[in-house]
């Protein structure tokens, strides 16, 4: 098995108790026979094949991330000719696998925990122009953090979306509207979606959109998605807090 456990030392009567996972064996490397506790390292392989959703074409140079369960990026590869991108990952851990490519709307998957083993990640990807409806570009909810107007990590990831539309479409424009649930004041509310819809703004702009192409603006709570007045759910509240990205032209 190898250091530490088999080493230059007189290292013998190795054994392993399967049910519970755990080994033993005795050594002198100290200079007198001891009996050592030996843990296994376990680890997974996660397997990620990236294809086009609607043809099942395999999908070569897609970026593709493994985040941890605090949706910290561990390592970024980009898949092959056979689509194929494959992690080396420790078991009994739950890691989310995020896959962008040029041209297809970027997406996440789960991998659960498990106990060893290979996980096989089936990352179909829809062509981007999916997210492009009559009037408004469809994206999952751009998260904020609590009473705050920066953009999250994965806020941009939602937005990079946002920007490869409108490089596939050279002459559309975009307008940003921001809205909020009605708990808290009517100006707080106006004035933190405002920041929101701008920020959304900002980050499209950097990505080298032209300015003329994307405005924003908040709305607060003037105008809900579901009309709860004052007896929300949290899943009603949830809903009205959101961006909505209208084609203006």
């Amino acid at each position: 098995v190898g250091e530490p456990v088999n080493t230059s030392k007189d290292d013998f009567a190795f054994s392993f108790n399967k049910t519970k996972n755990v080994g033993f064996f005795s050594s002198n490397k100290t200079g007198k026979d001891k009996i050592y506790q030996a843990n296994p390292v376990c680890h997974i392989e996660i397997v990620t094949l990236v294809k086009d959703a609607k043809t099942g074409a395999v999908l070569s140079n897609s970026k593709v991330s493994v985040l941890d369960d605090k949706k910290n990026v561990i390592e970024t590869k980009t898949s092959g000719a056979d689509g194929k991108v494959s992690y080396n990952a420790d078991c009994n851990k739950a890691f989310t696998i995020q896959v962008a490519r040029d041209g297809y709307e970027s997406n996440s998957f789960p991998v659960a925990k498990t106990n060893g083993g290979v996980v096989n990640i089936a990352a179909d990807l829809q062509p981007i122009e999916t997210i492009v409806k009559e009037d408004v570009v469809v994206l999952n909810d751009i998260f904020f953090e609590f009473n705050k107007s920066n953009i999250t990590r994965e806020g941009g990831f939602e937005l990079d979306k946002l920007v490869q539309v409108l490089n596939k479409y050279p002459n559309m424009v975009i307008m940003v509207k921001g809205h909020t649930d009605n708990r808290g004041s009517d100006q707080y509310n106006m004035n933190l979606s405002d920041r929101r819809a701008k920020a959304s703004v900002q980050y499209v702009l950097s990505k080298g959109i032209a300015k003329a192409r994307i405005s924003g603006k908040g709305y607060g709570e003037s105008e809900p998605k579901v009309d709860c007045k004052e007896n929300c759910t949290e899943e009603e509240h949830a809903q009205n807090r959101r961006s909505e990205f209208v084609i203006v032209k």
